[in-house]
């Protein structure tokens, strides 16, 4: 059976599953960040169709080496989790072998990890051959140094979250085996590359734009808006997987827009380095639109994380970039009272003020939008079009000619 096999899990199966999720306070994370990473990992839970019902947090020095948090914080995780029917239960951080087993046997129900729960819903979002196989050799990968000890908890595991892989149907335990897996599907994929390379010669003198960003900004939606197109797009995590290529034209300027699978934090690089496909798109692009969620707390960190992972996975980092703050609709403002002395928070910023302030921090380089109502549109179909003129501009100057020749008529 393959990794991604979803044949016999049903959408009731899915809401049937309860969960909680844990998390650790440390000297390197504090109270803050760690309530940030598990609100995140809770709409990840949610998006792979569970429901958390309680949330633990435990203030320690490092992660416990055989069971992540203390014995006494377990064995009150043990306890809640047998009163009240809970399922699952998942760790905001990667877990070794040793410490799944050493929790399973104290909880006694299914135990993932951050990872782990995001390659669920690679798995669950993966619509296309490639997807599907991008997906499966990121699985395998993230479980071949951790076979030691693993393949028996694994076994006792059929269906549910984070189960799409080995140990449904006959364990596949040899670590031949998975290797001889992992070689297969990257030279499966390196063939796919090779037929993507020659697509994307064989798309003319175009200029090339790629929409990147964290998961959940709204790419997909800004997509359909400029390509009046129906790719998929929903307020869920990892909604858009496979690449979308779309011909736009703005005015008299035809350009590709691709839309790409949406980056978040504590992703691991083997699992950004299997969508190998997807980042050549981003790493051929003449053009990136880097869009962001304003209206999230924490959208500043998100624009980090994404900007890192461009310059160390795609090496995209010399590449003219928009970027494209939307969501203007749902950004909530509240004014700080005059007698309130603590320092502000972004809720307490004016989009004005935030519009100002990265307009100058950017050159211009950028432009507030809401892709839901429209707000905006114009403004940014005006910077987009003179970036892609100007690329084109450069690259095949009698074409401009022409287009010149063309506005004066």
């Amino acid at each position: 059976m393959g990794l991604i096999d979803d044949s016999k899990r049903t959408i009731n199966e899915l809401e049937q599953e309860r969960a909680v999720l844990v998390g650790l306070i440390t000297p390197r994370q504090d109270e803050a960040k760690t309530l940030e990473y598990l609100a995140e990992l809770e709409f990840l839970a949610t998006t792979a169709g569970a429901e958390t019902v309680k949330t633990f947090l435990q203030r320690v020095d490092a992660p416990n080496r055989t069971t992540y948090v203390g014995s006494g914080k377990l064995r009150e995780i043990a306890s809640y989790v047998d009163e009240h029917d809970v399922g699952l239960v998942i760790f905001d951080d990667d877990l070794t072998p040793k410490q799944v087993s050493n929790i399973e046997r104290e909880l006694k129900v299914k135990v993932l990890d951050r990872t782990t729960l995001i390659l669920d819903i690679f798995a669950k979002r993966a619509q296309t051959a490639n997807a599907k196989m991008q997906v499966e050799l990121a699985q395998y990968q993230y479980l071949l140094p951790r076979l030691t000890g693993m393949w028996t908890h694994l076994e006792r595991q059929r269906g549910g979250i984070g189960m799409r892989g080995p140990g449904e149907a006959q364990i596949e335990t040899d670590r031949r085996i998975i290797k001889q897996k992992i070689a297969l599907l990257k030279q499966r994929l390196a063939d796919w590359d090779k037929q993507k390379v020659i697509q994307r010669k064989n798309r003319g003198r175009l200029t090339r734009v790629a929409l990147v960003g964290y998961t959940n900004v709204g790419k997909s939606t800004l997509m359909n808006v400029l390509a009046k197109s129906e790719v998929f797009a929903e307020n869920r995590l990892f909604a858009t997987l496979d690449t979308t290529v779309r011909k736009v034209v703005i005015d008299n300027l035809p350009f590709l827009l691709t839309d790409t699978v949406g980056f978040i934090r504590k992703l691991p690089t083997h699992l950004v380095d299997s969508f190998k496909t997807t980042l050549d798109e981003v790493r051929d692009s003449d053009l990136l639109i880097h869009v962001v969620d304003i209206s999230h707390p924490q959208f500043e960190e998100q624009i980090d994380v994404v900007t890192r992972t461009l310059q160390e996975v795609c090496d995209a980092a010399d590449k003219p970039v928009i970027m494209v703050f939307n969501k203007t609709d749902r950004y909530a403002h509240v004014p700080k009272d005059e007698d309130d002395l603590t320092p502000r928070r972004r809720e307490n910023i004016p989009l004005d003020e935030l519009h100002d302030t990265w307009m100058a921090r950017l050159s211009g380089n950028c432009v507030f939008i809401s892709a839901k109502t429209g707000a905006g549109m114009d403004a940014f179909r005006s910077m987009l079009y003179e970036k892609a003129r100007q690329i084109h501009a450069e690259r095949f100057p009698y074409n401009d000619f022409l287009f010149q020749h063309y506005d004066e008529q």
